[in-house]
């Protein structure tokens, strides 16, 4: 049982979140991981750079392994990206390189966009579709 009522909070929301939601909150850490990775080279807080760069490669690496291959040209140019993303990552964390760090914050920031776009889609019809049974 979890004591502290905020992370029993972000536990039911990831039980409960659609795979739409799950993709934008994993985008939401990264994005946030990559802030706190750019202020950490800043401020020549190596450790902790190297610690929010790890943690944003395997949130990448869960959306890499998030695609499936087998959906087509769109999905299998979606993982080259998320591939381009991962490489660059470790760069970035190899030299501690911030102008790197902005650059995938930066494109993931734009795909997370899209993704919070997909997840209003399917709540909005998931909520049409719910009146819809009500009024049957």
């Amino acid at each position: 049982m979890l004591a502290n009522p905020y992370q029993r909070y972000r536990q039911v929301t990831v039980e409960t979140a659609s795979i739409a939601e799950l993709i934008v909150l994993l985008y939401r850490r990264a994005v946030q991981l990559l802030t706190e990775a750019e202020e950490a080279i800043a401020a020549a807080d190596v450790p902790r750079a190297h610690g929010c760069l790890v943690r944003a490669q395997e949130i990448v690496s869960e959306l890499m392994a998030s695609v499936n291959l087998d959906a087509g040209e769109l999905a299998q140019q979606l993982w080259a990206i998320y591939d381009y993303l991962q490489r660059r990552l470790i760069e970035a964390n190899v030299r501690k390189d911030a102008a790197i760090v902005r650059e995938v914050r930066e494109f993931l920031a734009t795909l997370l966009e899209a993704w919070e776009q997909v997840a209003a889609q399917e709540r909005a019809a998931s909520a049409a579709a719910v009146r819809l049974a009500a009024t049957a």
